[in-house]
């Protein structure tokens, strides 16, 4: 059956409006203003987002991968909107019709409600308050007390919203309910793309993904998505990651990347799964903290991404996948790891060299390459894969300890010991590409371009704590001309050093170590924010937004 059922149409906002408050417990969604919202920004604030096709050739596709792409696509706007529904909660349609300025409605859309993502989440329309910690996950008026008291079932899982049932206790109501109509929506369309799949682990591993959103139970389908290794069209899709719970960092967001395999890419990747083992029992750290061995049932691929929905398309732009996040799969099976190829050559061309003209010595900048901003990247997702997953002695998890914490800390891991990697390869001759003060000086300048997502998020926390421990390290310098030189031998030492403290707060599940690292370290200085400044005055985008869809891909 090749036609589209008219259900694919529809809008999660649709199905929202079919079901009771009785039914289904909402949270009060932050005030609207009666009239039209003032912007509280300069309009230059707008132009933060260069624009980029997402396109890929797909002319060599069969049609019924054509007729699964556009599937996988309708699905991911259903997860589109539910992440609207958990990140800002009123009406989307509602919201952008008061925002008759194009420009406006194209930054509240990218920022999926009134606050700007690459400024602390600050609310640039007036009439909003600051945004809520939980974003929608939680009831606006619940403290940390009330949670950590509350007998809720079920309170902290991923796939939960907290509501107030009608005597105003927290109750927990599974996503598979909350969204049931939505989520059965999205099931039916995954089911429809299995059956044009070419492949059967994907047919397979679609399926239970498919059943995963209406039953909640998604290690299955994680295990499945491991398991394959011939698919050339691949989809991302689900609640996945926590960065939007600001609160504890429990409930997963809804997201989706649909994905095309580059084979040529993919095969250059491959060799460095195997490293893996030998990589975590080299760790600076003492043995204790490296005895969790990661799978090695994991591989690296690059992809041309053609669709991004819901968090992954919130604010700036993913351009590298580490997954699946299921402490136990990662045990068992190791993790994937996604290169967005094209999405990443975007943000090197538009973004990356440009940063790189304003604030790295002239001496240096020819160490600014794509090859080395691509294998940081690479490695950054890899890393995540080396450490602890499980605080020594115990049997919790390194996130359930660190709780609102934990996101942050992992980032800086990743960054950390992907250079470690990065050193490590080289040394063995398995890495060809570029050279040592390739990397480094590339990792400088990508700090300068991550650092201006904002620093309250956890990459932007993980970001600064990098930064200005490496800043106290002595591992780059800062010239009267506002920049910036690598020290070599200085930032190797830094690396090591971070890793071995990273590690360590973590196999000790020490929260209060790591929450003082990161108010300690995770601060934008007056100086830094001086050099980012000048970015803006030179006109340098932030990040990218994308013009995507069935058009733009020619598919419809």
């Amino acid at each position: 059956m090749t036609l589209k059922p008219i259900l694919l149409t529809l809008t999660a906002s649709v199905f929202i409006s079919a079901c009771s408050e009785a039914e289904k417990p909402k949270v009060e969604p932050t005030p609207t203003p009666e009239t039209s919202s003032e912007l509280l920004v300069d309009e230059a604030r707008l132009n933060i987002y260069h624009p980029v096709d997402l396109t890929a050739d797909i002319s060599g596709y069969s049609e019924n991968q054509k007729t699964m792409l556009s599937l996988l696509i309708d699905a991911s706007v259903i997860m589109d909107d539910l992440f609207w529904q958990q990140a800002f909660g009123e009406d989307k349609t509602a919201f952008l019709a008061k925002l008759s300025n194009n420009e406006v409605n194209a930054f509240a859309d990218i920022n999926y409600g009134p606050w700007d993502r690459l400024n602390g989440d600050a609310p640039f329309l007036s009439g909003y308050e600051e945004k809520a910690k939980g974003a929608e996950f939680y009831p606006h008026d619940m403290t940390k007390d009330e949670f950590e008291a509350s007998e809720a079932q079920g309170k902290a899982d991923l796939y939960t919203m907290l509501r107030r049932d009608e005597q105003g206790k927290l109750v927990a109501i599974p996503y598979s309910e909350y969204f049931e109509e939505e989520l059965q929506a999205a099931a039916d369309l995954l089911n429809q793309a299995s059956e044009f799949a070419e492949d059967a682990e994907f047919a397979n591993y679609l399926q239970l993904r498919a059943q995963a959103f209406v039953s909640d139970q998604y290690q299955a389908s994680d295990m499945a998505w491991m398991d394959m290794k011939n698919n050339t069209i691949d989809v991302v899709i689900g609640p996945i990651e926590t960065y939007e719970d600001q609160l504890f960092g429990y409930k997963a967001g809804f997201e989706s990347y649909v994905l095309l395999k580059d084979m040529e890419w993919s095969e250059r990747l491959a060799k460095y799964a195997a490293y893996l083992p030998e990589l975590q029992q080299g760790l600076p750290v003492d043995a204790a903290y490296k005895a969790q061995m990661p799978g090695t049932d994991a591989d690296l691929n690059a992809y041309d991404v053609i669709y991004y929905a819901g968090h992954s398309n919130a604010g700036s732009k993913t351009i590298a996948i580490n997954l699946p996040n299921d402490e136990e799969v990662q045990l068992s099976k190791g993790t994937r790891r996604l290169q967005l190829k094209n999405a990443m050559r975007a943000k090197f061309d538009h973004i990356m060299l440009p940063i790189a003209e304003q604030l790295i010595v002239p001496e240096q900048r020819d160490h600014v390459i794509f090859e080395a901003f691509f294998g940081n990247t690479m490695f950054h997702e890899v890393a995540h894969g080396l450490g602890i997953k499980n605080v020594l002695d115990s049997e919790q998890t390194v996130r359930e300890a660190l709780k609102e914490h934990a996101s942050a800390l992992e980032e800086g891991k990743a960054d950390i010991l992907g250079l470690y990697m990065v050193r490590q390869l080289l040394q063995k001759g398995a890495i060809t590409q570029a050279m040592i003060e390739d990397y480094y000086v590339t990792f400088l300048a990508g700090i300068f371009r991550s650092v201006r997502f904002g620093a309250s998020s956890a990459h932007g926390k993980a970001n600064m704590v990098r930064f200005n421990y490496f800043q106290e390290a002595g591992a780059f310098s800062r010239n009267e001309q506002g920049q910036y030189k690598v020290d070599m031998e200085k930032m190797s030492q830094a690396i090591d050093s971070l890793s071995n403290k990273i590690l360590m707060l973590q196999g000790d599940g020490d929260y209060q170590g790591v929450d003082s690292l990161v108010n300690e370290l995770g601060v934008v200085s007056d100086t830094l924010a001086e050099d980012l400044a000048r970015l803006t005055t030179a006109g340098i985008p932030v990040d990218i937004r994308f013009n995507q869809g069935k058009e733009v891909l020619g598919l419809n």
